[in-house]
């Protein structure tokens, strides 16, 4: 069945909105009767009977509902790429392995010094259904590396190409840490020093040196590997 989303299915809110409902009506052709599946991003998952469609909204009425547990996955700050192509398709890819959370970081080498969030919002979005998944990752707004540092909670995981005391991604790391991935001039001396102050663990990545969306989607892959 085909998977769509209202963030208010909690509330009681039994309508798709108007863009859910111009892609269920006039590109799926969908109508009255049948069933889709309806996701609040907020693992809610129900399996709903379209009951009356309009220009702007689709109702429908609730047949079977479960609930799923959130999720414990790895968190990933980034450097957007100068390519918002690579950036997005790293978001597509992060949101299929499995993330909770992304903060875009703004760095010194940053060669990308602004992003869109609504449009990040909806590629998280469309990643979400198209994988089946009930949980939405939330995007936070690109951030100064210094301001992110300051007030990260969890525990970091810093990768970057200069010497320093490395390990491998093992099953003894924390699934819920941070990741920090820096832009392709990498992270400065000084942001690294910055990190290990608030006792970031060095990570190895192997022996390529990778782009920086590949090391994002490689780093979360594993992670998510050795948690099972």
């Amino acid at each position: 069945m085909h998977l769509f989303y209202q963030p208010d299915l909690q509330n009681g809110l039994l309508e798709l909105s108007e863009e859910e409902t111009r892609h269920a009506v006039r590109v799926l052709r969908l109508g009255v009767g049948e069933r889709v599946e309806v996701t609040d991003g907020k693992g809610v998952r129900a399996i709903a009977e379209i009951s009356e469609i309009s220009k702007r909204s689709c109702a429908f009425r609730i047949v079977e509902q479960v609930k799923e547990e959130k999720p414990v996955l790895p968190k990933v700050a980034i450097a957007p790429t100068k390519s918002i192509d690579r950036f997005e398709w790293f978001l597509e890819k992060a949101v299929e392995i499995g993330v909770s959370e992304i903060s875009p970081i703004l760095c010194t080498n940053s060669e990308r010094r602004n992003l869109k969030l609504d449009r990040s919002e909806k590629v998280l979005l469309a990643a979400m259904k198209q994988s089946q998944r009930n949980w939405l990752p939330s995007i936070q707004p690109l951030t100064s590396f210094a301001d992110f540092v300051s007030g990260v909670e969890h525990p970091m995981l810093i990768a970057h190409c200069r010497d320093g005391k490395k390990v491998s991604l093992s099953e003894d790391l924390n699934t819920e840490s941070w990741i920090l991935i820096g832009p392709e001039g990498d992270f400065t001396q000084e942001e690294i020093e910055l990190v290990l102050s608030k006792s970031a663990t060095e990570i190895d990545l192997g022996k390529s040196r990778l782009r920086t969306e590949t090391a994002g989607i490689f780093a979360l892959s594993v992670m998510n590997f050795l948690k099972g």
